[in-house]
């Protein structure tokens, strides 16, 4: 009996393996070959997958173990430290972009609310392609993986607020309200997070560590129940996710779990890849794409300045501060969201959507190129950048 999403799984990892040996021999990113991959067999072009939408959510799960494992190698006090120092950047940066983003609207002739949400997208950096290519094992990208997670971090909690500000604004009224629970509710979770950690998980992990599988599906467990828990309180998954692992990062455990779900994650993540291309709309393609273009071609040239001057300031090495730049150079998974969820309430149109999804999309693409080709990276392909 032909089960389709069997065969589905098939084409994406068979066509995955296929592409990713292309990429590699072409020295470009993995990430640009499932992409590839997902519009190749998208509904736009073959149409062996002609339905994504149970792909797309099965792929954010991706998401959600990545902000986990992120969680996981963050001190809580040493969390708390890096977002005090890099609220200012974080904030400052968002400003910065937004009104780029606004500017390049109205240029490309987009109403003014349509405009505001495009600078909105602008505001974001990709936490999946900032942190996915960015090595552990040497000691100064260390500090520059906790400098950026800080700010992804951050950018993220304003993300949720620009969603929630779009809910409201296609409900009519309780925008306030909503944005002030989001507040109580974040500091809810972290407590009920922590709390369960020190007098449940912690007792049960120290009486079972020598069973690898109870470990494996108490921590898939503690991660999916807090995204859910955070999810069920206006939050997103991704956030609750997060503050699982921060909370569990003090045990000594957290490297063997952060190393057992890393496989789980990667599959999501093709799987997350793979979809965003498949779900891009070729037929609009003409119409949005070389402005959309120019828009992240400024982007990726002005992001990278701009946090380099706003890092230099904290102290960080000009160098260094330019290449965390160039990592956070790209727009944002939570753009794309930001895009569809605006387009589906009638809040910007069709045109404004794919404009920010193929803006979103090209910044992905030229991104990770750039960065697999320039800086240490997992997946490097060249022998002198290749870092674990």
């Amino acid at each position: 009996m032909h089960d389709p999403i069997v065969s589905s799984f098939f084409l994406i990892f068979t066509g995955a393996a296929v592409l990713g040996t292309l990429a590699l021999y072409a020295r470009q990113s993995l990430l640009l070959a499932y992409i590839l991959l997902g519009i190749l067999l998208g509904p736009s072009v073959l149409g062996l997958i002609p339905n994504l939408e149970l792909l797309e959510q099965i792929s954010h799960i991706g998401i959600t173990f990545l902000l986990f494992l992120l969680g996981l190698d963050l001190q809580p006090r040493e969390l708390l430290h890096l977002l005090r120092k890099t609220t200012m950047v974080t904030l400052a940066s968002s400003a910065l972009f937004a009104a780029v983003g606004y500017v390049a609207g109205q240029l490309t002739g987009f109403t003014p609310l349509e405009s505001l949400l495009i600078g909105a997208a602008a505001m974001f950096s990709s936490t999946i392609i900032g942190i996915k290519l960015l090595p552990t094992t040497v000691l100064h990208h260390q500090h520059a993986g906790e400098i950026m997670t800080s700010v992804l971090l951050l950018q993220d909690l304003i993300a949720i607020l620009v969603l929630l500000l779009l809910q409201g604004h296609a409900g009519g009224e309780g925008v306030g309200t909503d944005i002030a629970l989001l507040g109580i509710f974040l500091i809810a979770v972290m407590v009920a997070a922590f709390v369960i950690e020190a007098y449940v998980l912690r007792r049960l992990l120290t009486r079972f560590d020598r069973i690898r599988e109870y470990v494996f599906l108490l921590a898939i467990g503690w991660c999916l129940g807090i995204a859910e828990l955070s999810a069920w309180l206006g939050l997103s998954t991704e956030v609750g996710a997060f503050i699982a692992g921060v909370s569990l990062a003090a045990s000594p455990i957290a490297p063997y779990i952060a190393d057992s779900l890393r496989p789980l994650r990667d599959f999501f993540l093709v799987v997350f890849f793979f979809s965003l291309g498949g779900a891009f709309d070729l037929g609009m393609l003409a119409d949005v794409l070389l402005p959309a273009a120019l828009f992240a071609a400024a982007l990726l040239l002005i992001k990278p300045w701009v946090f380099r001057g706003l890092l230099t300031r904290l102290g960080e090495k000009p160098a260094l501060s330019l290449e965390m730049g160039v990592r956070l150079g790209q727009i944002s998974e939570f753009s794309l969201l930001i895009a569809v969820l605006a387009a589906t309430t009638g809040v910007i149109g069709a045109r404004a959507s794919y404009f920010i999804q193929a803006s979103t999309i090209l910044t992905f693409m030229l991104s990770s190129w750039y960065i697999v080709r320039t800086y240490p990276t997992p997946i490097a392909v060249s022998d002198a950048l290749r870092r674990d």
